[in-house]
């Protein structure tokens, strides 16, 4: 029973992991309440005349060359300057890692032609001028943390009132430029009452948003509105993108007078320390699933070990090590049940023969056995069921950590990937042309701590159980094969402490 339960437990993870793998992330809205069906007004009046494109964006006056990159402390933004948009920006402390935009705070109607007034290390403006209207968009960048400010100021210069209903673009998800990136692509839209979390795969709006934000695995953006009235939305384009936007209905606009729009804006990883320093109120932007609670105390707890052992793999190797101490009771009752299941084996064997025609008599009689000597089969069982919110939460800390990328430890050069010890110059089915040590060796760890384990039996059983000793590690290899080198790394060092366990539990008599 015991072996079918693990087995269970290792084929549900499979499925779960897989799944995550092939699918993408849907958050269902929970609150219909607050959203309708999408309805994006846009800059409306004789010379911002409406859009009637799928996007806001046009390429038409954008030529290589509009492009201009502005150099950043920790950072580089590139910039379209005829539409004083943001393309992209390229994290040089996280192995040069670019987050698309595509076109971020882009105003919502392509006739708008901008020019780079003015730049400097801190900064950046653009302008829009005609007989009309002037409009000035100013970026201003933070030099200690990931905090920028945007400013969109317009003027209006002509003798009549102005419709300024103006969308801006905070940035576009695009999910079919990266498949491996597009599952991590997510919009956090937060409310009043609530946070919705939302795969923006569909046309969206929201009344009286507090912030919006859009991520992929590592990198995401926050935009925050200074002044009230704000809405917000999502605008498919295509198949493969939707916008993620905001707009604020106002009064139109006088001749001679000046609307000022102010925005708090966070560019950068996907990391508390980062986030709070700009503002704490936008920790709701980092989630790791299910259990995100988990997952957040164990990326505090290596955080913490990293600071002792400035090492990722020491830090995931000390983890394993507090988790299996932490568990160690549990671990230990385990081991007891196992042996005393071990010494009634004889006795069960002499059932079986007793019984072999009565199978319901037998499970009784059996079961009576182990209660009688206060041994529990499913007790072996309940130290891996542990794990698992675990190993689950610290799969996704993996996954989406920004400061685990790149992270190196021993022949590994990237504990958020597969430990790769070189690529081959063929592929095998399933496994690739890669050869990843770490599941191999954690494979044969499980199949030596199985044979230590494994409780003498005869007949069937004892068939059972070597297939079960040769199918469950194999199975598992396959299963951590392409994961990440840290979750291997944890999970092998939790095995090889099991395992020495086991051993010193057999030799006791």
């Amino acid at each position: 029973m015991e072996k079918r339960l693990i087995l269970a437990i290792a084929l549900s993870l499979f499925i779960i992991i897989s799944w995550s793998a092939l699918t993408n992330k849907f958050y269902p809205v929970e609150n219909k309440a607050v959203m309708q069906q999408a309805s994006v007004p846009v800059l409306t009046n004789t010379q911002l005349s409406p859009t009637k494109a799928a996007s806001f964006y046009s390429e038409e006056a954008v030529k290589p060359e509009s492009l201009f990159t502005l150099p950043l402390k920790q950072w580089k933004v590139i910039f379209i300057e005829p539409r004083a948009a943001v393309k992209e920006t390229i994290f040089s402390s996280y192995l040069s890692y670019v987050f698309s935009l595509k076109y971020g705070f882009l105003l919502g109607d392509p006739g708008l032609i901008f020019k780079k007034t003015a730049d400097s290390e801190n900064g950046v403006q653009f302008i829009c001028e005609d007989s009309q209207k002037r409009i000035i968009k100013e970026f201003t960048f933070s030099n200690s943390s990931y905090a920028i400010g945007l400013t969109i100021r317009i003027d209006n210069l002509s003798d009549k009132p102005m419709d300024i209903n103006l969308p801006l673009v905070v940035g576009v998800l695009d999910f079919k430029r990266d498949p491996v990136q597009a599952r991590y692509q997510d919009v956090v839209v937060a409310l009043p009452e609530k946070t919705l979390r939302l795969n923006g795969k569909k046309d969206e709006s929201f009344n009286s948003i507090k912030f919006v934000g859009l991520r992929d695995r590592y990198i995401c953006l926050i935009v925050e509105p200074q002044s009230a009235g704000w809405s917000g939305f999502i605008k498919k384009i295509n198949n493969s993108e939707s916008e993620l936007g905001l707009v604020n209905n106002v009064p139109p606009l006088a001749p001679g007078q000046i609307k000022q729009y102010n925005f708090r804006i966070y560019l950068g990883p996907q990391d508390l320390k980062h986030i709070n320093l700009v503002k704490s109120e936008w920790a709701a932007m980092v989630n790791y699933g299910v259990f995100d609670f988990i997952a957040q105390v164990i990326l505090q707890i290596l955080e913490i070990l990293y600071s002792i052992v400035h090492n990722w793999g020491w830090a995931i190797i000390i983890l394993s090590i507090l988790i299996y101490l932490l568990l160690f009771p549990l671990t230990l009752k385990q081991m007891r049940s196992m042996k005393n299941m071990q010494a009634l084996q004889p006795e069960i064997e002499e059932l079986r023969k007793a019984y072999k025609n009565n199978p319901q008599k037998l499970n009784k009689e059996i079961m009576e056995l182990y209660r009688k000597n206060k041994a529990n089969p499913l007790a072996g069982c309940l130290p891996l069921i542990l794990q698992m919110p675990i190993f689950i939460a610290l799969y996704q800390v993996l996954m989406r950590s920004a400061s685990l990328k790149g992270a190196t430890f021993l022949w590994i050069k990237d504990l958020s990937g597969p430990d790769r010890l070189f690529l081959l110059p063929f592929s095998i089915p399933i496994l690739g042309n890669e050869l990843n040590i770490l599941p191999i060796l954690m494979a044969i760890g499980m199949f030596v701590q199985q044979r230590f384990s494994m409780v003498a039996t005869a007949g069937s059983s004892a068939e059972q159980q070597k297939m079960m000793m040769i199918l469950m590690p194999l199975m598992f290899g396959f299963i951590f094969y392409h994961m990440p080198a840290g979750l291997v790394l944890y999970w092998f060092v939790n095995s090889l402490f099991m395992l020495s366990y086991q051993i010193h539990m057999n030799r006791i008599k």
